[in-house]
């Protein structure tokens, strides 16, 4: 202790500077090395190292999720194939624009679509309410004109003149369902109205449809309405509480019209189906639509992970399963999960709340922010109702993001993750919404560390340079 003390008096503020200057030099490297280690590789360098090789030796054990299983690579390939990069789709769970969308905004003073939402939609609505025949008939014509108004006022206004036209043109009735309702009550009564008409329509249609191209155009535009109108009436029905009524008016949809499976009509179905808590029925319709040669969705990939951890939610705890291990029921759930989360990871910031929601688009972008919102916005009061099912996504979500390969170049379970969707999903989200922008890893703690050392390191080299006789003082007395 006495040669200690007899080396360290004979220090000068010069070694102080020099020993700053050093430690800062080295931290800074360190810094440099973990930050450009993270950029390429996705993962703090010491952090690894301490994980992989430094806990086994102390006897730690690293309770990592399961290897994914092997069904998932063949879904990888044909995925890449079939979906294009940025395809926006038509939200199948869209609301009403007078009844919900008009009065939100006059509660909040928000405008709540986007004028590149509604645009799409306008583009939506001429392509299934219109045809080249609409020439034959006076107030189609009107109708074709009143699809392209971008003033709502004024697109209600051809309707009603369509229907001094002619009382059963069935799309002006879809439009003032759409946009004159102010109640799901009035939309309903407005609907019923369309269907009498276009179901009449539909029928002379089918009779006359081989006898030229022109009359095939128009059985196909009859078919468009005729569809979209029961379909909405279902959601009429599932948004008043006769949800076993929606149920069966969307099955007999898809039964008469199984070739239109590209409207998505069973992720209606699979919400109201949630609903009734008829889970069987809803395992039924996922063995039918999550397929490998079927596009997939946030509503089935989190649907089929929202069943397999009912069956263990109840009694999973995260500290007994660490002590124990995974059994076959809860890895089946967490790879579920893991699966999910991959294809959108924007879902589980709604579904735990730690993102607040916004009414969802009428347009979305599959594994965007987009389709989050959509999802998250009518299925969170199932994810609630389930036991347990919440909880055991908060403790297993995040252990995805460790398993997918960085940088995204390559998939895992589905193709990469495509580089468009922040700039899609500003587009269709309105800008009082903080849309949700993924990759975006969060820097690990070493790499604040040595950043906060290399700092503080630096800032003792200036104050040694700047008050050497002082810092000499305090080095002693430290």
């Amino acid at each position: 202790l006495l040669t200690v003390t007899v080396f360290l008096s004979t220090l000068t503020p010069k070694f102080y500077f020099a020993l700053t200057v050093t430690s800062s030099f080295i931290s800074g490297l360190i810094f440099v090395f973990e930050w450009w280690h993270f950029r390429k590789y996705g993962t703090s360098f010491i952090e690894q190292v301490s994980v992989s090789h430094l806990r086994p030796l102390i006897g730690g054990v690293e309770n990592s999720p399961p290897a994914p299983a092997a069904f998932s690579a063949g879904e990888n390939e044909t995925s890449r194939q079939n979906m294009p990069e940025c395809k926006v789709w038509r939200n199948p769970l869209n609301l009403f624009r007078g009844a919900e969308y008009s009065r939100y905004m006059w509660v909040t003073g928000k405008e709540p679509l986007t004028y590149y939402d509604m645009n799409l939609s306008a583009q939506d609505h001429q392509n299934f309410f219109t045809c080249d025949t609409d020439a034959l008939r006076p107030s189609d014509t009107v109708m074709q004109k009143a699809w392209r108004e971008r003033n709502p006022q004024a697109r209600i206004k051809a309707a009603y003149q369509a229907l001094e036209l002619n009382n059963d043109c069935a799309t002006a009735y879809v439009l003032l369902a759409e946009e004159e309702a102010t109640t799901i009550v009035d939309a309903e009564k407005y609907f019923k109205q369309a269907l009498k008409a276009g179901e009449m329509i539909y029928r002379k249609s089918q009779n006359c449809h081989s006898q030229s191209p022109q009359h095939e155009a128009q059985l196909r535009r009859d078919t468009n309405v005729l569809v979209y109108v029961k379909r909405r009436l279902a959601m009429c029905a599932r948004k008043l509480g006769r949800i076993r009524e929606a149920v069966k008016m969307m099955r007999d949809l898809m039964k008469e019209f199984p070739l239109l499976s590209m409207l998505n009509i069973h992720e209606n179905l699979l919400e109201a189906l949630l609903e009734l808590q008829a889970y069987a029925d809803v395992q039924a319709v996922l063995a039918k639509y999550d397929d490998i040669s079927l596009p997939k969705s946030a509503a089935i990939c989190y649907t089929a992970a929202l069943l397999k951890a009912r069956a263990v939610s109840e009694r999973f705890s995260p500290e007994t399963a660490s002590k124990r291990g995974l059994s076959t029921a809860e890895i089946n759930a967490v790879e579920a999960i893991h699966r999910a989360v991959e294809f959108n990871p924007h879902v589980p910031k709604y579904l735990l709340e730690m993102k607040s929601l916004v009414l969802p688009p009428e347009h979305i972008l599959k594994r965007g922010d987009s389709e989050a919102v959509a999802y998250a916005f009518f299925h969170l009061q199932h994810w609630k109702r389930i036991e347990g099912a919440l909880n055991l996504l908060h403790c297993t979500w995040e252990g995805t993001f460790r398993m997918i390969p960085y940088p995204l170049e390559k998939g895992h379970l589905f193709y990469p993750y495509p580089s468009c969707t922040e700039t899609a999903d500003r587009e269709l989200l309105p800008t009082f919404h903080e849309v949700s922008v993924y990759p975006q890893k969060e820097l690990p703690f070493f790499i604040h560390f040595t950043a906060g050392l290399c700092s503080f390191s630096a800032m003792l080299a200036l104050l040694t340079h700047q008050f050497p006789e002082l810092m000499v003082i305090f080095a002693k007395a430290v």
